[in-house]
């Protein structure tokens, strides 16, 4: 064979084998576009499953072309940052266009929420500004009660100690201004200055905290002046589950509980058991006190379910809490909680609904003596309460909310002369729109009158919201009234403050009154969410103590109006690769006339820092996060004299930072590992004033969760 014989059959053969491989490669082309909007994607990112390397990325406008080496058969698979991942088989008869259109990821803005219109509805279509902590952010932080959630989670939020007891700071209010539910329940009792008694409220079986900031009288009455925190209790809906948990940590503080669901045919059930307790704690520094009682606990909740069919359910709850602190030592302070309910929750047709609820709380406080064993009762709040809510949905999903309540409301009380008691009655009706006005824009107006018998008080408490939605634009603009009638205590006290001077009440007293107004902007694209709002309040006729020369003690008495305006901005971001950010601000300017029984000591600058990251494999995931607490100095006027209000003396209190490393391990299906280091570079206050942290340094702590029905699965 000659050489030209020899170089035309391997040009043949390259002519034959080129042809053949490129018929078995194929090019495959295709458009990404967003599920809801349409709009193309650019710079997604298109792999070839079990061929690394093999891929390729939208360009400009949202188009793509891949290579295929053969003609077997691939799997696609697209990813992008906020969207929901998504396969696609390619086989050998495939022809076109392989296009996808991506789904964003589901957020917390698509969370159901109700606090804020009495409704559910989205998060991200609330046209009231709603915060909302939900039960990853509890379970991350391994909290105990309320307070360790609101202080790692909102800039503001000050808890610190008042006669041994847990009193709070929100934004320049107080607790008997901020409204605390349980189920959207109100409680009894007070444990000093009108606040709860906050440990009553364990986050064991949470399923997430609603925040309203600013009035919110127009849906929820009395008390709701600056704002409403609405804790959520979890449902279940699977045969069965068993959660048993455990906590330790430095003063030998611990909690042990957990938590058995059952669902049978259409009976549902909930219990829930949790103790916990701490030795006393004792401050090396000088200070206003110098140590906190050592305390236990034991709290007891139930709620059963009953749906008769898909239009009538029963829900019933009982509680009962019971709390020991070791004030003295021949003597320690009790506290007890009952509580029970019934709710009929009846859905006529896909347009209507009527929800109708009977509750009981009664909080009593008792000293016992260690040396006689008798326990005596010298304090018990106890409410009655009854409420209907009628919702009617019209076209567009525009929503008609009607409702009312009655309590009856008893306080015995030591404070009162010769142990007396005192109770009245209160009741309300109120209606609300929520009017879809377009696709973007959306109303929401409301009204509420309330009644309260002892006060002779009349109220009406109006407000008016609004949404407009851009492209990936929210803007919120709101008012409302705020209302806080005076209560049974503030009446009729009649109080030896330890023989050094008389507290007084006032049958005259005015209710206090606000003007809340609220401008927020949000913006939210992927993995990113941005949040500026600001706010005013104008508060009148605030309700506190004030010397009274003629009956040498203190009175209650209205003060002069007061305001609260500030900033509030919140930036988070989460990225598909683990890591989260979180970072919210909050400035506060409260100002209090000259001359006023009251004064200012709210900081004016706070906020919150999260830097979290995670990562999971099959059968172990972890989450370690990094959560910051920074508050700044204040400084304040303080009077020289408890009984003239003109002389008064500059006071500054330093600001201060505290960080808490948390690492979070799930194990397997059904474990879950906790450890933290709080306070992590030792802040530790060289003076322990009054809203000063109760931190004694750097502590530990470890806590582990399983969920037993998963062991079984």
């Amino acid at each position: 064979m000659n050489k030209r014989t020899s170089k035309l059959i391997l040009l043949l053969f390259l002519s034959i084998t080129s042809n053949f491989s490129l018929q078995a490669q194929r090019t495959v082309v295709g458009t990404v576009t967003d599920s809801a909007t349409g709009e193309t994607l650019v710079g997604v990112t298109i792999r070839v499953a079990d061929h690394k390397g093999l891929g390729t990325v939208t360009d400009n406008v949202g188009k793509y072309r891949l290579q295929l080496p053969s003609s077997k058969v691939f799997t696609l698979e697209v990813s992008y940052v906020g969207y929901e991942p998504q396969r696609r088989t390619i086989d050998a008869n495939h022809k076109g266009p392989a296009n996808f259109a991506l789904r964003q990821k589901a957020n917390i803005l698509d969370m159901v929420v109700v606090t804020g219109t009495r409704t559910p509805k989205l998060l991200k279509d609330v046209p009231i500004v709603t915060r909302v902590i939900t039960h990853d952010d509890i379970a991350m932080q391994d909290a105990t009660d309320i307070r360790d959630v609101l202080q790692t989670e909102l800039p503001g939020v000050e808890f610190s100690y008042s006669m041994g007891q847990q009193v709070v700071n929100i934004q320049g209010f107080g607790g008997n201004s901020v409204l605390f539910l349980v189920d959207g329940e109100r409680l009894a009792g007070e444990s000093v200055f009108g606040n709860l008694d906050y440990t009553r409220l364990n986050m064991d079986n949470v399923e997430r905290v609603e925040i309203v900031k600013g009035a919110a009288s127009s849906l929820y009455g009395s008390d709701a002046v600056g704002g409403v925190i609405n804790i959520i209790t979890r449902n279940y809906d699977k045969p069965w589950n068993l959660n048993l948990n455990t906590h330790f940590a430095e003063h030998n503080e611990q909690r042990h509980g957990g938590t058995l669901g059952f669902k049978v045919g259409n009976v549902s059930s909930i219990t829930n058991v949790q103790y916990a307790s701490t030795d006393a704690i004792r401050f090396g520094n000088d200070g206003d006190f110098g140590s906190l009682a050592a305390h236990h606990s034991w709290n007891f909740k139930e709620k059963l379910a009953y749906s008769f069919n898909n239009k009538l359910k029963i829900t019933a709850k009982a509680g009962y809490f019971f709390r020991e602190r070791e004030s003295q030592q021949l003597s320690h302070e009790r506290y007890r909680d009952f509580s029970g309910g019934l709710n009929a929750e009846y859905t006529f047709d896909s347009s209507n609904s009527l929800m109708a609820a009977y509750n009981f709380d009664q909080y009593d406080k008792s000293d016992y003596s260690l040396a006689s064993y008798l326990d005596v009762r010298d304090y018990s709040n106890v409410q009655h309460s009854v409420r209907t809510l009628y919702n009617r949905t019209f076209a567009q999903n525009n929503i008609l909310t009607l409702g009312g309540d009655y309590m009856r409301d008893y306080l015995m009380t030591y404070q009162f002369a010769d142990n007396g008691s005192k109770f009245q009655h209160t009741a309300d009706l109120f209606a609300q729109y929520d009017w879809n006005i377009t696709p973007k824009l959306n109303l929401i107006g409301g009204l509420r009158y309330d009644y309260f018998s002892d006060a002779g008080v009349h109220n009406l408490s109006p407000k008016l919201g609004m949404m407009y939605k851009l492209k990936n634009s929210s803007l919120r603009a709101s008012y409302a009234r705020g209302f806080r009638a005076p209560k049974l205590k503030e009446m009729h006290m009649n109080f030896d403050m330890a023989s050094i001077f008389m507290i007084y009440g006032n049958p005259d007293l005015r209710p206090e009154k606000s003007h809340n107004f609220t401008l927020a902007a949000e913006y939210t694209k992927k993995c990113y969410n941005l949040t500026l709002m600001g706010f005013y309040n104008r508060v009148a006729d605030r309700i506190t103590t004030a010397w009274d020369r003629e009956v040498q003690g203190q009175v209650y008495v209205n003060m002069s109006p007061l305001q609260i305006a500030g900033l509030d901005a919140s930036a988070s971001a989460r990225w598909d690769f683990g890591l989260g950010l979180r970072l919210s601000y909050v400035y506060t300017y409260e100002h209090i006339e000259k001359g006023q029984p009251e004064l200012s000591s709210t900081r004016p600058h706070s906020a919150t820092i999260r830097v979290e990251y995670g990562r999971k494999w099959r059968k172990y995931s972890f989450n370690v996060a990094l959560n910051g607490r920074v508050l700044s100095s204040v400084t304040c006027d303080e009077y020289t004299s408890m009984t003239d209000y003109t002389e008064t003396v500059k006071a500054t209190y330093p600001g201060y930072t505290i960080w808490k490393l948390t690492l979070a391990q799930k194990i397997g299906k059904a474990v879950t590992l906790n450890t933290a280091i709080d306070n992590l570079f030792n802040y530790v206050p060289d003076y322990y004033y009054s809203n000063s942290p109760t931190t004694t340094g750097t502590t530990f702590s470890v806590g582990l969760s399983i969920d037993v029905d998963r062991l079984f699965r």
